[in-house]
């Protein structure tokens, strides 16, 4: 029951871990051709398929400046296409082009990769590989709530 558990504990622990875990996966991989906002932002744009710049700045809490910067730079690759709304032509809305789709499962390659080796190589059972993948979708709606 949650009322039993000291839900600070746990949000000070996973904010340890979480943030260990963060701080490596930001690392640059070699040869790495997109930053971390631009795969935050082709994400986002891909769960979405269409999103206006000031969406995504409110998704992701930046300002829709720092953004427009991230999209001009990916519009710049063609990984993005900006194009009319279709419900209000005076906003523009973008979505992911094929190169940026591309480019996105290129990285998750890599990341998957690495972060396979790192499970492999940390001695982690099979229950405790079970808990971690039964974990994800938590943390990631405990992401979307912050």
């Amino acid at each position: 029951m949650v009322d039993d558990l000291d839900v600070r504990a746990v949000g000070s622990a996973l904010q340890v871990s979480l943030g260990l875990f963060v701080r490596r996966l930001r690392q640059p991989l070699q040869g790495e051709e997109l930053t971390l906002p631009e795969v935050s932002a082709l994400s986002r744009l891909e769960r979405a398929e269409s999103a206006t710049t000031s969406e995504l700045a409110r998704a992701e809490q930046i300002t829709p400046q720092a953004m427009g910067m991230t999209l001009a730079g990916l519009g710049q690759r063609g990984l993005v296409e900006r194009r009319p709304d279709p419900g209000d032509r005076r906003r523009v809305v973008l979505s992911v082009t094929e190169a940026g789709q591309r480019a996105l499962r290129n990285r998750r390659g890599v990341r998957a990769e690495q972060l396979a080796e790192a499970l492999t190589a940390g001695g982690f059972t099979r229950a405790e590989l079970e808990t971690l993948r039964e974990a994800a979708p938590l943390i990631e709606r405990l992401g979307e709530k912050l």
